[in-house]
């Protein structure tokens, strides 16, 4: 993972603030506001060092340093956490945002479809953050209209707003045609434009597809033996990058393994660069073999 390559860990003590896409490109981005573009093919190796400390909250660093959990997603202390969500979309606390928004299905594997908004001004981005393998737009305008129309094509379509990042996964491996994963989104879209109401206070948009497999690189995604638990002080993570989708990391490790390194695990650790006789230390989960094919 050396700054040659573009990662950025060649210098000591670099600390990552997690995957982002960008133009939709994978790229982790670096405390301090370097980026370092991740390429299919190269290799990724990092070890960390001495403790995990919070991130802190809407761009400002957390005012007593906390030490957090290796296994913490979000790499926050509880009042750092708390100070991120406040005026969020998530937690509706911006109500009379003026911004333009738009709903969306995300297709994550075969019947695994969410509903969604984001803001119009992101385009795709937040759907290749959540590691969407395909989408399609509903419809567009305020906020509030677009929070109540994900909750009435939620109930009216049997669809969630929310899918696990394990259950996504999974479904990464042996994924169907791009066919027939537009057909699915399409059927959707036919579904919703049929639900009453709706679109009195939202503009619907036209079905069109966007599929992101080939971005993603998931055609190099046959399985997955296991999932980085977390980071330890001195583990290393080593290994070829393969795909990327949303915050995961598919890496093939020198032992042959295909692991998932979920990169919002690292934020918050100082990392430093591991040597090429490197191996992966840190805790991994193992998933049982139907997971690891990608039979539920």
């Amino acid at each position: 993972m050396g700054r040659r390559a573009g990662y950025g860990a060649a210098v000591a003590g670099w600390r990552c603030e997690g995957l982002r896409w960008p133009g939709g490109e994978p790229v982790l981005r670096w405390e301090g506001g370097r980026a370092g573009p991740l390429a299919y093919g190269r290799e990724i190796g990092f070890r960390a060092v001495g403790e995990r400390r919070c991130v802190g909250a809407r761009g400002n660093p957390c005012p007593v340093r906390a030490v957090v959990g290796g296994r913490s997603s979000g790499g926050r202390c509880p009042e750092c956490a708390r100070l991120d969500r406040v005026g969020s979309v998530a937690a509706d606390g911006i109500a009379d945002d003026p911004r333009v928004y738009r709903v969306y299905l995300a297709w994550f594997g075969p019947g695994m479809v969410k509903v969604g908004i984001t803001a119009e001004e992101r385009g795709g981005a937040r759907l290749r953050e959540q590691g969407a393998v395909a989408y399609g737009w509903l419809g567009r305008g305020p906020l509030m209209a677009a929070r109540r129309t994900e909750e009435v094509l939620g109930s009216a379509l049997g669809v969630p707003d929310r899918i696990p990042y394990a259950a996504k996964r999974a479904a990464r491996v042996g994924l169907p045609g791009e066919a027939e994963r537009a057909a699915e989104v399409a059927e959707l879209h036919g579904r919703a434009m049929g639900v009453p109401g709706w679109a009195d206070t939202l503009e619907p948009v036209e079905p069109r597809v966007v599929d992101h497999a080939g971005l993603f690189g998931l055609d190099r995604v046959d399985r997955v033996d296991g999932v980085v638990g977390a980071l330890v002080d001195g583990g290393c993570v080593r290994g070829t990058l393969t795909a990327a989708a949303g915050p995961d990391l598919h890496l093939e490790d020198p032992d042959g393994r295909a692991l998932v390194l979920d990169t919002r695990l690292i934020t918050g650790w100082e990392l430093v660069a591991a040597g090429s006789t490197a191996r992966t230390t840190v805790p991994v989960t193992v998933l049982p073999p139907g997971v690891q094919d990608g039979l539920f």
